[in-house]
C-alpha cells in the first residue's frame, strides 16, 4: 500500500517559514526523521520511502495553497493513488497557536486550499492533519497572518506542534 502525505503550502523561499507553510514543515521533519531527500516530480518536491513495510511519499506542491486541488489530483494519478491514499497536512487559522487535530472526513472549515482538493477529487473523505496557529485580533489581518513567519516566542510551540502532526501522520498511515 501507497500512503500520499502532502503538506500544503504555498512555493519559493519568501513563503518558506510563513504559518501558512507549517503543512511544508511538517513533511520536512518527517523526510528528517526517515533519512530521505526530496527530488521534483510531477509539479512537486517528493521524498519517497517507507513506514512499517507500505510505501510513503512526502510532497510539497510547487503550486500555490488556494489553488493546490488540482496539482494534487495530478499527482496522484502519478502515483497510482486514490483519495483513501493521501493524507493532507496544514495550518487550521481557527484553531489555537500549537494545537494539532486528526480528521478522517469533513468540510474544509474555510480553508481554500483544502477546499481546493476536496473540489477536485469530488470527496470530503482524505485524511487530514490539521496545525493551529492562532487567529488575528480582526479578520482584516486574515492575509498577513498566515503569510508572515511565527515570533520567536512561538517557536519552541511550533516545533513541538511540528513533531506531534508528524507523529499523527505516522499513526494515520499506520492505521490503515
Amino acid at each position: 500500500m501507497a500512503h500520499v502525505v502532502v503538506g500544503l503550502g504555498n512555493p519559493g523561499p519568501e513563503y518558506r517559514d510563513t504559518r501558512h507553510n507549517i503543512g511544508h514543515r511538517v513533511v520536512d521533519a518527517l523526510a528528517a526523521q526517515l533519512k530521505k531527500a526530496f527530488h521534483p516530480q510531477a509539479g512537486a518536491h517528493v521524498a519517497r520511502g517507507t513506514w512499517r513495510g507500505d510505501s510513503l511519499y512526502l510532497v510539497k506542491l510547487q503550486s500555490f495553497m488556494n489553488v493546490s486541488g488540482s496539482a494534487v489530483r495530478r499527482l496522484l494519478q502519478t502515483l497510482d493513488a486514490g483519495p483513501e491514499d493521501l493524507v493532507l497536512v496544514y495550518d487550521d487559522i481557527d484553531m489555537e497557536l500549537g494545537k494539532v487535530r486528526t480528521r478522517l472526513k469533513g468540510s474544509a472549515g474555510g480553508h481554500n486550499g483544502v477546499q481546493s482538493v476536496l473540489d477536485a477529487l469530488a470527496t470530503d473523505a482524505v485524511r487530514r492533519v490539521k496545525i493551529g496557529i492562532g487567529r488575528p485580533a480582526h479578520k482584516a489581518q486574515v492575509p498577513d497572518h498566515v503569510l508572515t513567519g511565527f515570533e520567536a516566542a512561538e517557536e519552541e510551540t511550533v516545533t513541538t506542534a511540528v513533531a506531534a502532526a508528524a507523529a499523527r501522520v505516522l499513526d494515520l498511515v499506520s492505521k490503515a
